[in-house]
């Protein structure tokens, strides 16, 4: 395993706050002294070998969406319950709703296999900067330069690949300045053990979500199988159940997705003034309009719970990061560090360059802004109704397939084809054809009330007479409602073995089927396609632009900087601690199972299981009581530096044992993805005592216990 660049591995001096999702290489260079001051007392050996080129650090393992980690040596594995509500919805009905009720295994046997959810476990890093850097044309435009790495992207994934039961992923970090590769072994045999019952698992709900004090237990137990028996991982973590107090030293390893600390101060603008509001403003509508149809059917309430939550947490996230950006003032501080860059910079001959990059961004911003609103609706069209997600995927699949395999986009490529038809096949459980009529129709109405200049002109051509005056002035809603039902209709997109025959054909078969929404699928193909165009030439100017503007700012920083987040394997080191959220407010770090049940008012978000409130109400506490809270502990807090994609993320003791499970941060948090404040920036984790404490007190599971090393 190559070194990374060494701009962004200078060796720290003295301890670093907690700031900072670390690769583990960065971790190597800022050496054991480092790592020992963070309160580790593993030798970084055990935390990360670079002649093995893995470690502790390598049982952070990547699952659909989140992370998670092996916890015994016959491959349990322990995530959020948020991260497997697609698994209990698979198997649920509702005369047996797993959603609502939970799932305990009581045999291996009885264990619930998991459609199209899979494993990703690291055994391997390698940077690989010089091939990509190599493999750009001279004087190349930007449009070829975007070209020639993503070409070089998908021969090295190919290349990697090529092993059996391997996966691989590309990633680019501050928007060029180094790649690497990523080399999983995959499992696809994946089965539910436990999971507890949606008032644990996500009690508080909406009311306490990205919010403290939480009394959630956002847990969930998986088992990987390999030829039909369970994987032994090289790596696990053991349980602890002593457990956290205040000042204990933690860390959070994981695959956090994304943030934007990196960007320009006008690019974080973008995200302030037009993305929030708008997926605020959407969310809000779809929530509003499954949570309606749902009080009307409980089909509809099953079929939509994994998505309705995924609405909730982007609405509130939206509302957060806004709340954030204002309070922190970030946008003003990120300008006021990049113009002390400048400042930098304006001094030196040899920074000409980056000044120069600092404008062409700045510009590019510009002419991304000018078809925001389009571009936003084309992108809303993944996460809406299937109406639409569905067309366009079978569509753009269709057309792909055409192409040599290393000429297809990103995701349609034939190692993608089987994800994708699993999803395609499974999300037919998700599907609730009242829900989806009401989505595709506010998708429909947004995009006919779209400016002038950014009309789409599929929609125009289908719907643009139910417009009642230019400008968008009014909907004629009775005919545009009909009009749907009637394109619904007379599709067979909705049909699950219609729909996987279609995945298979070709774009003139597609055509002949004169299908409504495989045509509007095809129209709207065509400007998505226009669109990721746009898109690939605005990221080969960037990945022209950004690492010569990132390599000033990491000169005039002078300390080591972890890159902002990008899907790959990350950890951050911090203490168990609470806060003060606001004036005159201080917030502890532990939440206690006396304070769950105190939260019960028997509905709605806080309606506490009636085994939980027995066993409570019985004094049954057995051996998991804190000395210091005289009660079971449920949550606490650390300032660990986290954000999406650690959900599920395990949380570990300076000896390298599991003490809890990452969840959330807290509200004041939420817009830590712009910038860290060592004041606000908490991360809420699900105390490891409380699974405990459940398993053994309220599920009587002896045999979990047992293989967790935790029986008495």
């Amino acid at each position: 395993m190559r070194r990374l660049p060494f701009v962004l591995v200078v060796v720290a001096s003295a301890a670093l706050a907690a700031e900072g999702k670390w690769t583990p290489q960065q971790v190597l260079e800022l050496g054991p002294a480092w790592v020992k001051q963070q309160g580790f007392s593993l030798p970084l050996s055990k935390l990360w070998d670079e002649k093995k080129g893995g470690g502790l650090l390598a049982n952070a393992v990547q699952l659909p969406g989140c992370s998670g980690s092996f916890i015994s040596a016959e491959g349990l594995l322990i995530t959020n319950h948020h991260c497997v509500v697609g698994i209990l919805q698979e198997h649920s009905s509702p005369q047996q709703n797993l959603v609502k009720d939970g799932y305990l295994a009581a045999t291996r046997e009885a264990e619930k296999p998991a459609k199209a959810y899979r494993l990703q476990v690291p055994r391997r890093f390698v940077d690989v900067t010089t091939e990509v850097l190599a493999a750009v044309p001279p004087g190349a435009d930007d449009l070829t330069r975007f070209a020639a790495v993503e070409a070089k992207q998908k021969a090295l994934v190919a290349e990697c690949e090529a092993q059996p039961g391997t996966r691989c992923t590309f990633a680019a970090f501050d928007g060029g300045l180094f790649f690497t590769l990523t080399e999983f072994t995959e499992l696809t045999d994946v089965r539910l053990v436990y999971a507890p019952p949606e008032m644990v698992g996500n009690y508080g709900g909406e009311t306490d979500n990205w919010s403290w004090p939480r009394h959630t237990g956002d847990f969930s137990l998986l088992r990987a199988y390999v030829d039909g028996k369970p994987f032994t991982p090289a790596y696990w973590f053991p349980v602890s159940t002593k457990g956290v107090k205040p000042g204990d030293a933690v860390a959070v390893l994981g695959y956090p997705g994304v943030s934007y600390r990196a960007w320009l101060a006008d690019e974080m603008a973008e995200r302030r003034e037009l993305y929030f509001p708008s997926a605020k403003a959407l969310s809000a509508e779809w929530i509003r309009i499954i949570q309606e149809e749902a009080a009307r059917s409980p089909e509809a309430g099953i079929a939509t719970s994994d998505d309705v939550r995924s609405l909730l947490n982007r609405r509130k996230n939206a509302e957060g990061q806004l709340m954030g950006l204002a309070r922190g003032r970030l946008i003003e501080k990120q300008k006021a560090s990049e113009e002390a860059v400048r400042t930098w910079a304006l001094k030196r001959a040899d920074q000409k360059p980056a000044l120069d990059a600092y404008e062409a961004l700045t510009a590019l911003m510009v002419e991304r802004r000018s078809t925001w609103a389009r571009d936003f609706l084309l992108d809303a069209i993944t996460w809406g109704p299937r109406a639409l997600s569905w067309p366009v995927t079978l569509v753009r699949r269709s057309a792909e397939s055409m192409k040599p395999d290393g000429e297809r986009e990103p995701g349609y490529q034939q190692r993608d084809l089987a994800r994708l038809k699993e999803r395609l096949e499974r999300d037919q459980k998700r599907y609730s054809p009242p829900v989806d009529v009401r989505l595709l129709e506010s998708w429909v109405v947004r995009a006919l009330e779209l400016p002038a200049s950014q009309r789409l002109a599929p929609i125009e051509a289908t719907f643009g007479r139910y417009r009642a005056g230019d400008g968008g002035a009014g909907i004629n809603g009775d005919g545009l409602r009909s009009q749907l039902v009637r394109l619904i209709a007379g599709s067979k997109v909705f049909d699950l073995n219609e729909r996987l025959k279609m995945f298979d054909e070709t774009p003139e078969q597609l055509r002949a089927r004169r299908d409504p929404l495989l045509d509007l699928g095809l129209a709207l193909d065509a400007e998505r396609r226009a669109l990721k165009d746009r898109r690939d030439r605005w990221s080969g100017a960037t990945l022209r632009l950004r690492p010569l503007w990132r390599k000033a700012v990491l000169a005039q920083k002078g300390k080591p900087i972890a890159p902002d987040a990008n899907s790959t394997l990350r950890v951050t080191f911090g203490k168990v601690q609470g806060y003060t959220p606001r004036d005159a407010l201080v917030a502890g770090a532990q939440t206690t199972l006396s304070g769950m049940i105190e939260k019960h008012v028997g509905e709605g978000d806080f309606d506490a299981p009636r085994k939980v409130r027995e066993a409570y109400e019985a004094k049954k506490f057995g051996r998991w009581i804190d000395p210091t809270l005289k009660d079971v502990p449920v949550d606490f807090l650390s300032d660990c530096d986290t954000t999406g994609g650690n959900s599920g993320s395990p949380t570990i003791d300076g000896a390298g044992r599991l003490v809890g499970v990452n969840f959330d941060r807290v509200w004041e948090n939420v817009a830590n993805d712009f910038g860290y404040n060592p004041v606000i920036a908490r991360n809420v984790n699900a105390d490891v005592r409380y699974l405990l404490w459940l398993l053994e007190e309220v599920e009587g599971a002896q045999g979990l216990l047992r293989e967790l090393g935790a029986a008495r």
